[in-house]
């Protein structure tokens, strides 16, 4: 067996030296970005807008003003304001109106606007990198028909948003195989830096990681704006990207990916040829008088790669972090590093059980002191991920009835139900761990050496038939010769040859790695494990992209179980009423239907003390929410018949606990409010 030969003095010297001041370098630049990262809250919500949704105005106003919950991010053309007959009558410019807490934004309006019913268009991307949009109408002088056509489509869907999507679930899945990988080679099995299809693993990883970072900046501008591929080639709008927190994220992240490109070169260069070398001596090559130095240059070099690996998985972990939900909401300082620590310890365990599967596979001599190690690693990474992940469950849900009552909520129970099936697998894969044979003491040497098992036992000696096998390893040997001959002369010979050697290795593969009854069954069990794996990023990656529960119940002006709205029932109640004056006292009973956020209908009726239908002079109502300090918004519904009014399109923008006040008058001088508290959902 020819050894190769270890890596220059020099070169491994020099790129030990260099992992720890690279790790410096980048571990400043992670301080540098957590110093640079300002808390906020959740997703964005309109909380008002002037005019409001529905009013109609006596004048024309000067401007239109929209108020958010929160920081957004807005362009000159984030606000839209279009006649009747769809033309634009706003000037393009946006207008930046906040202070203090009040986030407000608005637009100006060209001077003499006629009557009739104009529509508002906004979008705009919220603190936590996702995109928002909404429209709504009001009318100058009295309501007209309009042929503007108000979008189906919200701003982040459509093709662009499932190919940004994609790109979502591909950067998750390259970073789990790429930190995954890596850590499986060096916390559990480094001879495993020297084999092909480990290398290959952790490179795909990289390049996938990299591309869809890529696709997903290229991507940004359609994504937060048009949605049209076309724009992705627009410069303005990747200068504009670069400009935002998720665009300096997405920079940040490529730049690590150099870093990460550089420790990659030295864990399957120099590293690697250290790990031969070392498998080289110990199965009984010369220079064994050497052996402590090396050990001792080659356990430096582990460290420093582990250092630099840390930090450079950190800092692409952080880059996630800083830009999506870990850095909005409450205790964005505590949550942050956990979003990270839960980001490596999902790597570590999903894509070191990849590693681990590709080396049952591809690389039947694996030790079994490898696969015990990596199931301690993988037992310490499911501890870590279930106390950050039941603190990011907290901070990001925040009550039961989020939990059962939102998108999140229900998202998050599939995502622990998936963890509980793989604890559930990964236990089963434990138990066949304990079952693993050892490796075959007749081939120390090929297993030592990490060669080709499939190649070397291909002659006949490995099949171990005992009888006639000198008889055969002279005849293949002899039969070679001759085949070595043909193939010299006739190039179809050579690839007909080359193909039936690869046959044969192929089967001298399958059949050495199917021999360990053990093993086979833990390939069966970690086989599973990655499938169920696979179903978990991809929720993982919808999770991340959807509102967390904390904040849909705070939009709503609700706090936990006292929020109990029931949808698509009518809102009913009953108001006694007394104006004190003659005939001053009756009911009046008021129907808002579906009793929901958005557009309903109401009808009221009023009854004397005798039950008959009471027609009053005059009857007004008004809806305000105190939680949000809306309102109070005035309505004045129309006369339907004797004691009856209604009133369509009646907009509530926001779910919440609503106070609805109606006055009622039954002379030129007698008239009373009452009011009741109502739940919208």
């Amino acid at each position: 067996m020819t050894a190769i030969a270890p890596a220059p003095p020099s070169a491994r010297v020099r790129a030990a030296a260099l992992l720890p001041r690279l790790a410096l370098v980048l571990a400043a630049l992670l301080a540098t970005l957590f110093t640079a990262a300002a808390p906020a809250t959740a997703h964005a919500a309109l909380t008002a807008s002037d005019p409001q949704d529905g009013a109609v105005v006596a004048t024309a106003p000067a401007q239109v003003t929209l108020s958010f919950s929160e920081q957004v991010a807005m362009g000159d053309d984030s606000i839209r304001v279009m006649d009747p007959q769809g033309k634009r009558v706003d000037t393009g410019e946006l207008r930046d109106m906040c202070s203090g807490s009040t986030i407000r934004y608005g637009t100006a309006l060209h001077p003499g606007l006629p009557n009739g019913t104009y529509t508002v268009a906004w979008q705009a991307v919220s603190a936590d990198s996702h995109p928002i949009s909404g429209a709504f109408t009001f009318s100058v002088g009295a309501p007209s028909a309009t042929s503007v056509a108000l979008p189906d489509q919200k701003v982040g869907g459509g093709p662009v948003g499932i190919a940004y999507g994609i790109a979502r679930y591909a950067a998750y899945a390259g970073f789990t195989v790429l930190v995954g990988g890596a850590a499986f080679i060096l916390l559990c099995w480094r001879r495993g830096s020297a084999e092909r299809p480990l290398q290959k693993l952790v490179v795909r990883g990289w390049v996938t990681l990299t591309a869809a970072t890529l696709a997903m900046l290229v991507l940004r501008t359609p994504y937060t704006g048009s949605g049209k591929f076309a724009d992705a080639f627009d410069l303005d709008g990747l200068k504009a990207v670069l400009d935002t927190k998720t665009g300096a994220s997405f920079l940040s992240r490529l730049l690590l990916l150099g870093a990460a490109a550089l420790f990659i070169a030295v864990l399957f260069g120099a590293y690697a040829r250290r790990q031969k070398a070392e498998a080289a001596d110990a199965a009984g090559a010369d220079g064994a008088e050497d052996r402590a130095g090396d050990k001792k240059e080659t356990s430096d070099l582990a460290f420093g790669l582990g250092i630099g690996g840390t930090v450079v998985a950190g800092g692409i972990a952080a880059t996630w972090a800083l830009s999506e939900h870990a850095s909005t909401g409450i205790q964005p300082a505590i949550a942050m590093p956990a979003d990270i620590l839960h980001l490596l310890a999902v790597a570590t365990w999903l894509g070191g059980l990849t590693a681990l599967l590709v080396a049952l596979r591809k690389v039947p001599d694996i030790e079994r002191e490898a696969v015990q190690r990596f199931s301690r690693v993988a037992f310490i990474s499911v501890v870590v991920l279930a106390v950050t992940g039941v603190y990011q469950s907290w901070r990001q849900v925040g009550s039961w009835s989020a939990l059962t009552g939102t998108s999140h909520g229900r998202l998050l129970l599939i995502k622990v139900a998936l963890v509980a099936v793989l604890v559930g697998i990964a236990y089963l894969s434990r138990k066949w761990t304990a079952r693993l044979g050892e490796v075959r003491a007749e081939e120390p040497a090929k297993v030592l050496a990490g060669g080709d098992v499939s190649r070397e036992t291909s002659t006949g000696s490995a099949s171990g038939d005992s009888a006639g096998a000198g008889e055969s390893t002279g005849a293949g040997a002899e039969g070679e010769a001759a085949d070595s001959e043909a193939a010299a002369t006739d190039p179809k010979r050579a690839a007909q040859l080359a193909r039936q050697r690869a046959a044969r290795e192929k089967a001298e593969e399958t059949r050495v790695r199917d021999a360990d009854p053990g093993r086979a069954g833990l390939r069966r069990s970690v086989l599973a494990e990655a499938g169920v794996a696979v179903v978990l990023l991809a929720v993982t990656t919808v999770l991340t992209s959807t509102e967390p529960g904390r904040a849909v119940e705070k939009e709503a002006g609700r706090g936990g179980a006292s929020a109990t709205a029931v949808p698509n029932r009518p809102v009913k109640i009953t108001l006694p009423f007394d104006t004190g004056g003659q005939n001053g006292k009756g009911n009046v009973r008021l129907e808002l239907d579906p009793g929901r956020v958005g557009a309903n209908t109401l009808h009221l009726w009023a009854d004397g003390p005798d039950g008959k239908p009471l027609d009053l002079p005059e009857v007004k109502i008004s809806f305000t929410l105190p939680a949000k300090e809306i309102g109070p918004l005035p309505l004045a519904p129309d006369r339907a018949s004797a004691g009856h009014w209604t009133a369509s399109g009646v907009q509530l923008p926001l779910a919440g606990e609503w106070r609805i006040d109606v006055t009622v008058r039954t002379s030129d001088i007698d008239q009373t409010t009452v009011q009741k508290n109502v739940k919208i959902g």
